[in-house]
């Protein structure tokens, strides 16, 4: 069941959103994120909170808005872009969420699911990373491994499934993902279960 002050966030979470001037599939790519962000979650834990619920369809919203370009090239400035999007995630979801009448305590829980803070220990979390990986499995993989090498790839999504919970893990593999995705995403878990 939706309720009102639910069904208000996630609105002004889409209409944030339709601002990304980037289109994919005719609509605004953050947009299109969240959007896939939301269905994998009903697919994945359909009988997720509200408050889950909400960090799924926001946690990149406008993302667009702070380019990964402004910051230095590397390991360095790559955390320093991850972590200041985190904040202003956190920041514009708690600022929709007060105006439709949410509290402080359901903010602050939200914003730490979107903060990916305490991973293993904090479920709601540990869920949006699962479905931020999940999603981009499922949507992201293919263009992604464009000029990459099989080795690259493998390592980059044996760091993905690090983050990953089992139940993830194993939900990934009945996606039906990409052909090519799909063997990539097998050699990873072999070497995930293997270490």
């Amino acid at each position: 069941m939706t309720t009102a002050r639910l069904a208000a966030v996630l609105a002004a979470i889409d209409a944030a959103n339709a601002a990304d001037p980037k289109i994919e599939d005719g609509q605004p790519a953050a947009r299109l994120y969240g959007e896939r962000m939301s269905a994998m979650l009903a697919a994945f834990l359909p009988q997720a909170s509200e408050l889950v619920q909400i960090a799924a369809r926001g946690q990149h919203i406008e993302r667009w808005t702070l380019p990964r370009a402004d910051y230095p090239e590397g390991k360095a400035g790559y955390y320093a872009w991850r972590n200041a999007a985190k904040k202003m995630h956190a920041e514009r979801i708690g600022g929709l969420m007060a105006d439709a009448g949410y509290g402080p305590e359901d903010i602050a829980q939200v914003q730490a699911m979107v903060r990916k803070e305490d991973l293993r220990a904090n479920a709601d979390a540990q869920a949006v990373e699962d479905l931020a990986s999940l999603v981009f499995l499922a949507h992201y993989g293919v263009d992604f491994s464009q000029g990459r090498t099989r080795e690259q790839l493998v390592d980059i999504l044996l760091k993905t499934m690090r983050k990953m919970s089992p139940q993830a893990i194993a939900f990934a593999g009945a996606l039906g993902l990409n052909q090519a995705v799909a063997e990539l995403v097998a050699e990873a878990a072999q070497k995930l279960n293997a270490a």
